[in-house]
């Protein structure tokens, strides 16, 4: 796309931006408001399948795309990223049960998928590294600006309207980006001499469900198997299996869907890697932070896309200033390590809260988090495409978000398990052998309530916590405060677990980034002839 314009190519990253605000605020505004709408479809022990069906559809859809946009163009796959992302977030405002979710958002992941693969990879067409730094810390901020705008929506609908309005919302946005990139993307002949890897892709997929699959069924409670159930020893032997098969297919079809060339690269490797890691550490916070200020510190969607904000604002200002620095000094090696450091070192303070934590203490912990990934989160993507050729961008650029999915989805399994199995044990500990001597002296209705009272659902609706205590004799209301304080006490308990593990996953990050070689960013001057370079 040289032949265009400056003024064209603005224009054009204007398309595409608001395609991606499209994707990325239909995300953010899910997340406050996911507590109150478990609490009314039912189904916690299947929460984290909501946002791990559409992480699993999202990576599968970004590799296969990847490659496809590389041979086709990017245009017809954004046009068919956004309308399956429409359809995906239509449907999943009328669902009905946490199962229909769940479908419906797998629908949805495919579509911000093809979006997020084909979006940062043409900007890549677009632009050379150096340049593209400055985009690519501005695309980076649209999930932070959305990030700001998603939790305080998300929140007021929920409060104020039916929580069916998160899901719909935005698509007229959809309608505006779908109209924009039809008029303004330029459409690019297909390459010859290039085929589709069906196989490749076959097994490729199998390898990324299995795997993911795997880490998102295993643990404790409903729809949980054991580690050493056969259910997940199979599904790791089949991603084994489908992994090899996937290898020996790549090294002998003439166009690979994923080239294992690129691995050869050792900055790809390491950026992916450290990916990975990022992606599945941030999503401790980004997950479970809601649950623990509505859940335990009993506040309100409203309050909690409030108290989320501040943490948002400063990821988009140290995004931006992130971009900006790699565009003025070709340099991001030590922009890498510094943000994930800082992320670490703000997702373990995390660990630390309780129920009794102020929440000013709570905002500048979130803020020393939001600094740290919004420093790290532009660079990894930004490296993988500068060590490449542009005849690989598309492909190295969906590798780098399929890496960054992959993360996503293993931190959810991880976190999931690990809250699960807390929760699990306090709970038996907590309410076993007394609690059920005095939970059966109760006439059965007021048994029931209490009953109620002790799963954690009932944390995550305000409202209706205080309405099923004020419905309480008043000589077993004491009990019943003192029953819901334990309740939140292990809830608080298992979300506190999960941020230090995800502490620890942050700081892996730190150390592979600290063997992530350093090249130059490539500038439009560096394409120069020498004469002109000496020229300027």
């Amino acid at each position: 796309m040289n032949h265009l314009t400056a003024k064209q190519k603005v224009t054009i990253m204007i398309a595409i931006m608001t395609a991606m605000f499209f994707s990325a605020i239909n995300q953010t505004i899910i997340g406050v408001a996911m507590p109150r709408i478990i609490s009314r479809l039912g189904g916690m022990d299947y929460y984290t399948w909501v946002i791990t069906i559409y992480l699993l559809t999202m990576a599968v859809a970004t590799i296969l795309v990847g490659k496809l946009s590389d041979i086709y163009g990017r245009k017809p796959f954004l046009l068919a990223g956004i309308g399956i992302f429409m359809v995906g977030a239509f449907l999943s405002g009328f669902s009905s049960t946490i199962f229909q979710l769940i479908i419906f958002r797998g629908i949805t992941g495919i579509g911000g998928g093809v979006i997020m693969s084909t979006a940062f990879t043409a900007v890549g067409d677009l632009y050379l590294p150096r340049e593209r730094a400055k985009w690519t810390g501005a695309m980076s901020g649209i999930f932070g600006v959305s990030s700001v705008l998603g939790p305080l929506m998300g929140g007021y609908i929920v409060d104020h309207l039916d929580w069916h309005w998160v899901f719909w919302i935005f698509l007229p946005l959809g309608v505006v980006a779908f109209v924009l990139i039809a008029k303004l993307f330029p459409k690019v002949p297909r390459r010859e001499g290039e085929s589709i890897d069906y196989f490749g892709s076959l097994f490729l997929t199998v390898t990324i469900v299995s795997l993911l699959l795997a880490f998102s069924l295993a643990g404790e409670g409903v729809g949980k198997y054991a580690w050493s159930s056969w259910q997940i020893i199979g599904l790791f032997a089949l991603t084994i299996i489908a992994l090899i098969a996937f290898i020996i297919t790549e090294s002998k079809v003439k166009t690979p869907v994923l080239p294992l060339s690129l691995f050869k690269n050792d900055i790809v490797t390491m950026s992916n890697i450290a990916g990975f890691l990022l992606g599945a550490g941030m999503m401790g916070i980004m997950i479970y932070t809601p649950f623990f200020i509505q859940g335990v510190k009993g506040i309100s969607p409203s309050g909690s896309g409030y108290i989320m904000m501040p943490m948002s604002i400063t990821m988009v200002f140290a995004t931006t200033f992130a971009g900006g620095f790699m565009t003025k000094t070709g340099k991001y090696k030590g922009l890498a390590i510094i943000g994930l450091a800082i992320g670490a070192i703000g997702i373990f303070l995390m660990s630390f809260i309780t129920i009794n934590t102020p929440v000013a203490l709570l905002i500048t912990y979130l803020c020393i988090v939001g600094i740290g990934l919004g420093l790290s989160m532009p660079v990894f993507s930004l490296t993988v495409q500068n060590a490449v050729s542009l005849r690989q961008l598309g492909v190295a650029s969906a590798s780098s978000q399929l890496f960054r999915s992959l993360g996503n989805t293993v931190g959810i399994g991880i976190f999931g398990a690990i809250m699960s199995s807390v929760m699990t044990k306090k709970m038996t500990s907590e309410f076993s052998g007394q609690g059920d001597g005095a939970l059966s002296t109760l006439p059965p209705e007021e048994a029931d309530k209490i009953g109620q009272l002790m799963n954690p659902e009932i944390l995550l609706d305000v409202p209706r916590l205080e309405k099923l205590k004020a419905s309480l004799p008043a000589d077993i209301q004491p009990i019943a405060e003192q029953l819901v304080g334990t309740v939140k006490g292990i809830f608080s308990e298992a979300i506190t677990t999960t941020f230090f593990v995800a502490a620890c996953i942050m700081v892996a990050g730190v150390i592979v980034a600290v063997f992530l070689r350093a090249i130059p960013l490539v500038s439009a001057n560096d394409s120069l002839p020498a004469k002109q370079q000496t020229e300027k």
